[in-house]
């Protein structure tokens, strides 16, 4: 579904494994944070790099449904309502 997502709509989804075991019993989770939680962090950090905003018209207003293109990046995002 991820692959979907990302070429049919404007969400990024993605699918995190860090073991072997998908579902580890509750008693394993904190050991299971303290292995990752540092790497996690960072990950999460990246929301902050690469380009973000609004697009709005001449008045300030949103433009609902317009296209994004990026030179180089053969996928183009819309905006939303």
């Amino acid at each position: 579904i991820n692959d979907f997502s990302y070429l049919h709509t404007n969400c990024f989804e993605l699918s995190i494994y860090v073991g072997c075991d998908k579902y580890p019993h509750e008693s394993e989770l904190p050991e299971e944070w303290e292995n990752n939680r540092e790497s996690l962090i960072v990950f999460m950090e990246q929301v902050h790099r690469g380009i973000k905003g609004v697009v709005k018209d001449v008045h300030g207003k949103g433009i609902p449904n317009a296209v994004i293109s990026v030179e180089g990046v053969n996928h183009d995002v819309r905006t939303g309502n």
